[in-house]
């Protein structure tokens, strides 16, 4: 697998552990947890921000996540 590939596949990861840690409620600023998704937030905030402004909205549902996971798919597919 090429490095643009592993790229892809390290930040969709990364893009469905923000989804995850989402279910949750936020940690105390105390806890490891807290640290994890700040950086969670940090990492994918600026590519789900301009998405979820052009998106329609859904009445607090964010699809910004699901769609950026889908032009990731492929994305990674057209690499090969």
């Amino acid at each position: 697998m090429n490095i643009l590939g592993s790229l892809i596949t390290l930040y969709t990861v990364v893009l469905l552990l923000r989804v995850v840690t989402s279910w949750f409620p936020p940690a105390s600023s105390q806890s490891p947890m807290a640290s994890v998704q700040l950086w969670l937030y940090k990492a994918t905030e600026p590519v789900l921000a301009p998405i979820r402004r052009t998106l329609p909205s859904m009445g607090g549902l964010d699809l910004s996540p699901m769609l950026l996971l889908i032009a990731l798919q492929i994305l990674g597919r057209a690499l090969g």
